[in-house]
């Protein structure tokens, strides 16, 4: 078996499709015991794969994105010197032979990677697609660069923030942010949708990964303003979760500390991935850090009334309309 991850891990590394959610120790992490990969092989090893996390709601088995997982969806090899309609074909012929090996299930709902290209074997097979976005930075290497294309209203927020003496540490630990994500949950009149514990679970699996880092912002007088966690590997930094105080908003501490991530960001992977550009309250914010407008694939298929019912929940999550109990038995 570890063997086995072993392989698997080298093709998320190696597939342009592929990050580091689709990694067997954040899937250990999320969703111990409760996923299978699905995989396609030929000679030269794995061609294809498709992880999938299966749990049971009310007896009904359905398959969900783990909390603070955005990213799962269908991987291929890298790609080769083929024609693009050669490389299409092998593309979904491969697809069609994974969605032969999906265990049954009530529900489905996936997001995709934005590299995936095209999805109508799945549409043949009655699932449907529904287009989402995120933001990326595509080119760390040149941080003069990211700065440039940033909007001026973000940058004037960033030295405001250093103008009142805010400071960047990383040594604070993981209970403090999660305090300030707790705060700007409550903000909203919103419960937080996932458990200390199962943060501390995905924690402590990237620090022996050395995959993850911690920004806060702080005063002279030593009040948290704001703090984000981000994850990476080598292809991508994600913006996983943050938080902040919301007493001092007008500080403009998380301008600065997510800034401060992008930076370090630059030293250890190729991009950076804001995630959660889909909220309104949030896209504007990030989209202030100049990044690419990536469309990517939300992907379902099921029980026309779970479908509905989960839509629902998502749509009025997504504009910070219920509490969050009310979808956190969906989502965990």
């Amino acid at each position: 078996m570890i063997e086995d991850k072993r392989l698997y891990d080298a093709f998320v590394d190696l597939s342009p499709q592929g990050c580091l959610f689709h990694k067997s120790w954040w899937l250990d992490a999320v969703a111990p015991g409760r996923y299978e990969i699905l995989t396609v092989r030929n000679n030269s090893g794995i061609a294809a794969a498709w992880p999938v996390v299966f749990q049971r709601i009310m007896a009904v088995r359905v398959s969900l994105l783990p909390p603070l997982t955005p990213i799962l969806g269908i991987m291929f090899g890298p790609d080769r010197k083929l024609k693009y309609a050669e490389r299409l074909s092998e593309e979904m012929r491969l697809t069609a032979q994974l969605i032969k090996m999906l265990p049954k299930h009530a529900f489905f709902c996936q997001h995709f990677h934005h590299r995936f290209r095209s999805w109508l074997p799945l549409y043949w097979e009655n699932f449907q697609e529904t287009t989402r976005y995120t933001y990326v930075i595509e080119d760390l290497s040149d941080m003069d660069r990211v700065w440039a294309n940033m909007r001026y209203n973000t940058k004037r927020k960033i030295q405001k923030a250093k103008k009142l003496g805010i400071k960047v540490v990383c040594d604070l630990g993981l209970d403090r942010l999660l305090d300030l994500n707790e705060m700007t949950f409550k903000r909203q009149g919103l419960s937080v949708p996932y458990s200390r514990e199962y943060v501390k679970r995905i924690d402590e699996a990237c620090a022996k990964q050395r995959a993850r880092k911690m920004f806060f912002a702080v005063d002279k007088s030593g009040q948290l303003h704001a703090a984000v966690y981000i994850v990476y590997d080598q292809k991508t930094a994600y913006y996983l979760f943050g938080g902040g105080d919301p007493k001092l908003r007008s500080s403009n501490g998380h301008a600065l500390v997510l800034w401060e991530a992008i930076k370090f960001a630059s030293r250890v992977s190729k991009s950076f991935d804001f995630e959660g550009s889909m909220h309104g309250n949030i896209e504007p914010f990030f989209r202030g850090f100049g990044g690419v407008q990536k469309p990517y694939m939300e992907i379902t298929r099921g029980n026309p009334l779970l479908k509905l019912a989960f839509r629902a929940a998502k749509s009025a999550w997504s504009k910070g309309g219920i509490p969050a109990r009310l979808i956190s038995k969906l989502l965990t």
